[in-house]
């Protein structure tokens, strides 16, 4: 369970214009296939549109491959966009950024073990984007690392020592700590409590959510487990095969969800008040269709109990839904989700 000062909302600055704006970003990767070596392309992000607010928090959920990871490392500047467009407050920074734009977008990796270079210590490790940068802090590079340790609650003292001697939950502090070290205004965060203990899930989150009411940051908040974005989460945006198919707030989302494929996916949650029960779990009927040839029309009409013909012929567009929520289907569900 996450304590309950994790799930008070974070006041940014919402007035405004946006920090960020996503326009149909898409991402195809070339593979070879074939006896005579010919091209075919894996769909990872399809025609995805989003916007961010300064000292908002978003989450991106979903099955693994539906293109959370794609999004967020195309956002950080990790993978260029096939197409579409990605703007930063007002300045476009699709296929190249300035030093500043660099610095204000940060990434926290989700397995603290291989994110971390285990031959460097933790001090050069989190001064690292300090150097690259040209930046010299008051007081000196160290000053600043042993601030920053101390700021994740880490001991300044461990400055010396190495990722080897620090177990998982620490780890993922020091990737916190380096994130910040350039004092950024977005973190996309992927999926930084999945590799951790229940329990040390709990204190990371935690950690974020008072570094981001100190410092105003956003957050992209890319996971798997829907209680932590739930409480983590001021928007949810559900991604299927490369698809967004559902956007709203938390109360939408999880009150009163308007896509299929988003209540089958909370009706997977375990519930510890109804053991034993079915307790109206829905169980989607095949697999997840391979992103190199997806299906016309909606993508989830193949797994969709609701599918009828228009699904396969005419791809639904993002829109208003009766919850509040915009989602992509042409047969929404309706009423509150128990």
């Amino acid at each position: 369970m996450i304590p309950q000062q994790a799930t008070a909302p974070v006041a940014g600055k919402r007035g405004g214009a946006p920090l960020l704006e996503v326009q149909n970003l898409t991402k195809h990767f070339k593979v070879r296939g074939g006896l005579l070596g010919s091209k075919a392309y894996v769909q990872a992000v399809d025609d995805l549109s989003l916007t961010l607010r300064p000292g908002e928090t978003m989450g991106l959920v979903g099955e693994s491959g539906c293109g959370k990871t794609t999004t967020g490392r195309m956002l950080v500047g990790l993978i260029e966009p096939t197409a579409g467009s990605i703007r930063f407050e007002g300045r476009d920074i699709t296929r190249r950024r300035g030093r500043k734009d660099r610095q204000d977008i940060q990434i926290i990796f989700q397995d603290p073990y291989s994110s971390l270079n285990p031959r460097h210590t933790v001090g050069k490790i989190i001064a690292m984007p300090m150097v690259v940068n040209d930046i010299m802090p008051p007081g000196g590079v160290r000053k600043r690392v042993q601030e920053l340790l101390e700021l994740v609650g880490l001991n300044p003292e461990h400055y010396n020592r190495f990722p080897h001697e620090f177990s998982g939950g620490q780890r993922q502090r020091i990737g916190v700590a380096r994130a910040l070290a350039l004092r950024p205004k977005l973190i996309v965060a992927d999926e930084p409590v999945s590799a951790l203990d229940v329990s040390i899930q709990a204190q990371v989150i935690n950690l974020l959510r008072e570094l981001q009411r100190e410092m105003d940051l956003a957050f992209i908040f890319i996971a798997h487990d829907l209680s932590v974005v739930r409480h983590f989460c001021e928007r949810i945006g559900v991604m299927y095969l490369g698809k967004l198919v559902e956007v709203g707030n938390r109360d939408q989302i999880y009150g009163a969800p308007a896509h299929p494929y988003t209540r089958a996916l909370l009706s997977a949650v375990p519930d510890a008040t109804k053991i034993g029960e079915s307790a109206g779990r829905i169980r989607l009927q095949g697999d997840v269709p391979t992103p190199l040839n997806p299906p016309s029309g909606c993508r989830f009409r193949t797994r969709c109990w609701k599918a009828q013909e228009i699904c396969a012929t005419q791809e639904p567009p993002l829109s208003p839904k009766e919850g509040g929520s915009v989602a992509a289907c042409h047969f929404p569900e309706s009423g509150q989700f128990i």
